[in-house]
């Protein structure tokens, strides 16, 4: 279940919850990507749902968290991976279908699976619990349904 053992997981998950902490309590505003995803839209798409006011207040900041994201995920790789880079044999086709589909379930839930599963249960958001139950239940079967039919 931890092919690297379990100390680079839980250090990562308190990472993770000390920055999303962090920037609460320094910003009162949630660090989530599906925000990103709209925040950036505000510079291109005229629709009045992108240019409502907090995703244009917020998208410059919300840029520079995604170029972090970005940025310590390289920093790691370079300085610590021990897999290397590119560490999936999954054909680059189905990433991006994957992809696809992850972010139209974004917006139909109206947040992502680290918004709902870390900001969300941690502010005891009760449509958070049920977006992550969903996720969770949806993920146990997809993955049992693609193991049956010997895709996995």
């Amino acid at each position: 279940m931890f092919p690297l053992g379990i100390e680079p997981y839980l250090i990562g998950g308190i990472i993770i919850g000390l920055g999303t902490s962090l920037i609460y309590i320094l910003t009162g505003l949630h660090a989530t990507q599906s925000s990103f995803f709209s925040a950036t839209l505000s510079y291109f798409s005229k629709l009045r749902h992108f240019q409502e006011e907090h995703f244009v207040k917020e998208r410059v900041w919300r840029l520079y968290l995604a170029a972090g994201l970005i940025t310590g995920a390289i920093i790691y790789t370079i300085l610590v991976s021990p897999t290397g880079f590119w560490v999936t044999k999954i054909e680059l086709w189905r990433l991006a279908l994957g992809g696809l589909l992850v972010g139209v379930g974004t917006r139909l839930s109206n947040g992502c699976t680290s918004g709902h599963g870390i900001s969300g249960l941690a502010s005891l958001s009760t449509t958070s619990l049920y977006a992550v139950i969903t996720f969770m239940v949806t993920a146990i079967i997809t993955t049992h349904l693609l193991e049956i039919i010997g895709v996995v």
